[in-house]
């Protein structure tokens, strides 16, 4: 069970900066990138879209491949939507971002749950899973009051770099103590 909570701390980071960019998303793309609002719906739904596709083929690999290499992966991915945000001028380059964003949610969202279960005791994966979703729920009461100061302080783009560099700490924290768990695949033991 200690890993598997050591383990969910370290996405703490990616929580509390995805918390902070969609909490200020819209208004950032519609301010600052002069967006309708029905880009900014179209933005999400493609986000979405991407995510959906996404998620059986995250599954297929993570079986094939480990849950490891996709959670870093779509750590390291989120970051570089973060900084991509950060840089771009017009909405139109907003899109492909957001369709690797989707990818990134969605295998984080398969390969992280399925890497938890499987190296947690059928007796603990309730508790296990309950610590995970904490996680992302400590994230998200941190991120959007942050993402709103920070954005309100130093401006989106300032905010969106420290949301880069959140998840860049996150994602080196996440290497470390992956490279500690040994993945024990526990089949057919539900």
């Amino acid at each position: 069970m200690r890993k598997t909570t050591i383990f969910s701390i370290t996405l703490l980071p990616m929580m509390i900066a995805s918390g902070m960019m969609y909490s200020v998303l819209p208004i950032y793309i519609a301010e600052e990138l002069g967006a309708t609002k029905t880009q900014v719906g179209s933005l999400f739904t493609l986000g979405a879209m991407s995510g959906a596709l996404a998620a059986y083929i995250s599954g297929r690999v993570a079986d094939k491949y480990g849950r490891k290499p996709l959670i870093l992966t779509s750590q390291i991915s989120f970051a570089a939507v973060m900084l991509l945000y950060s840089l771009i001028s017009d909405v139109i380059f907003a899109y492909p971002i957001h369709l690797i964003e989707g990818v990134a949610w969605s295998t984080l969202g398969v390969s992280a749950p399925t890497l938890i279960a499987d190296l947690t005791r059928k007796d603990e994966r309730g508790e296990a899973m309950g610590i995970y979703n904490s996680t992302w729920s400590v994230g998200w009461m941190i991120g959007p009051i942050l993402g709103g100061l920070l954005s309100d302080l130093y401006g989106f783009r300032f905010m969106l770099r420290v949301s880069f560099l959140t998840i860049l700490a996150g994602t080196v924290a996440s290497y470390i103590v992956l490279k500690s768990i040994k993945e024990e695949i526990r089949e057919f033991s539900a």
